[in-house]
């Protein structure tokens, strides 16, 4: 992409991040990063986000060079940040997006709609009509209701018949129960788009959310083959789409996940010319990309049992512990009247959230300092499923936490002079 200074020029004039503040770090720089916030801004006491575009360039690198063959369209519900959204949209990704909000967000940013997919397989139908008026013409089924539907409201749709995977991967967050026709609904759901003369251009599928088991991926492709020939005894036109979903986990496993997916498109689609396969990764930009930032509000000691409160919880960002069975970790940040962490005893401790419900609690027994008010904890890899689907429960506005650019490159910042060298865009 050239040398880090365009590289940064690329970033600054991204839609959704043009006119805003790019910090640039070496790239351990986070903390100390952090740290500067914290330290300037000396009224602030909510907590923070900081998204590094220099991880999500990074990511999509790795996707272009491991999956070349799959074109990415971006999962716009595991975080709809607009600067995440640009700068994928900058480096050449196209969008999923599952409702009318969704594609408007995208739309904002001078996207075409032609890079977006409306892969949700059951739309309402003012999402339908808003799609077919801006021109979004690609969508999933996965039910004669669905086609109805799209027959009555934007009948030039092409379409992708959703299929459930037989395996889900042991996936977190497991897709198939809810959608996904069977193998015995895929022959009627055909028959029923050729008689409504709708156009079925390929097959998508989706294995579920933060699965380790890269087979499925494989078992998953196999029988999307199935479809494709049973369309073809059917007489309909040659189907040219295949959908892989999303799932996908970041380095170090990504490159598993990759060589088995093209192994399996190799096996299955080898001289399928003019196949066009695309995927609808989410977390894989966004998970690794956000750090958090939270203030001890609150601290009460029990013996050896150190409790804390802090200023986001399992109704805001936190809320990915319960619906998205994410395993957190922090790291404690000194605020302006504690003492240095190195090396200090840790204490079993409990972290609770602000809201006054129990179930507000985001770590027990977990190993840490002793904190005292206003220092901070820091909470890496909180890009996916975290302020996307959190509540304003209590008062607390999940939706209104500052978010803070920064890029991580070691050749930017020497060429730039280092840590916190504030780009103006």
């Amino acid at each position: 992409m050239g040398s880090s200074p365009k590289t940064l020029q690329a970033i600054v004039d991204a839609p959704g991040v043009r006119g805003k503040n790019v910090a640039a770090l070496w790239k351990d720089g986070l903390p100390a990063f952090i740290q500067s916030i914290i330290s300037t801004k000396h009224e602030l006491q909510e907590p923070f986000y900081v998204l590094d575009l220099g991880v999500v360039m990074a990511l999509f690198d790795q996707w272009s060079r491991n999956l070349p063959m799959a074109q990415p369209f971006y999962a716009v519900k595991c975080n709809p940040n607009l600067a995440l959204l640009g700068v994928l949209a900058a480096l050449g990704s196209s969008f999923d997006c599952a409702s009318k909000a969704e594609i408007k967000s995208v739309l904002s940013l001078g996207v075409s709609p032609s890079r977006i997919i409306f892969a949700n397989p059951s739309k309402a139908e003012p999402h339908i009509k808003y799609a077919a008026t801006v021109g979004v013409n690609l969508t999933t089924f996965d039910s004669k209701e669905e086609l109805e539907k799209i027959r009555k409201w934007h009948p030039q749709c092409a379409l992708l018949i959703r299929v459930k995977a037989p395996d889900d991967g042991g996936a977190r967050c497991p897709l198939g129960s809810k959608y996904g026709a069977l193998p015995g609904e895929v022959t009627p759901l055909l028959q029923a788009a050729q008689t409504a003369r709708l156009t079925v251009t390929g097959v998508s599928f989706h294995i579920g959310s933060g699965g380790m088991q890269f087979q499925a991926y494989q078992k998953a492709i196999a029988a999307a083959k199935t479809v494709f020939e049973t369309a073809a005894r059917l007489g309909m036109p040659k189907m040219r789409v295949l959908n892989i979903g999303g799932g996908f986990t970041a380095p170090p496993h990504f490159a598993e996940v990759a060589s088995t997916v093209k192994a399996a498109l190799q096996a299955y689609f080898p001289n399928e010319l003019g196949l066009t396969v695309i995927a609808e990764p989410g977390r894989f930009f966004a998970e690794s990309a956000i750090t958090q930032a939270t203030n001890i509000i609150g601290k009460r000691v029990r013996g050896d049992l150190k409790e804390y409160w802090i200023n986001d919880g399992i109704y805001g960002s936190l809320n990915c512990i319960l619906n998205d069975h994410a395993v957190v970790t922090c790291m404690p940040l000194v605020g302006a009247s504690s003492p240095k962490f190195e090396g200090a005893r840790t204490y079993d401790s409990t972290v609770f959230g602000p809201t006054c419900d129990a179930l507000d609690t985001v770590l027990k027994g977990y190993p840490l300092p002793q904190l005292q008010m206003n220092d901070w904890l820091v909470f890496p890899n909180m890009g996916a499923y975290t302020v996307a689907t959190g509540s304003n429960f209590n008062g607390f506005n999940t939706s209104a936490i500052l978010t803070y650019l920064a890029y991580s490159s070691p050749k930017l910042s020497e060429a730039l002079g280092g840590l916190d060298c504030m780009v103006s865009c």
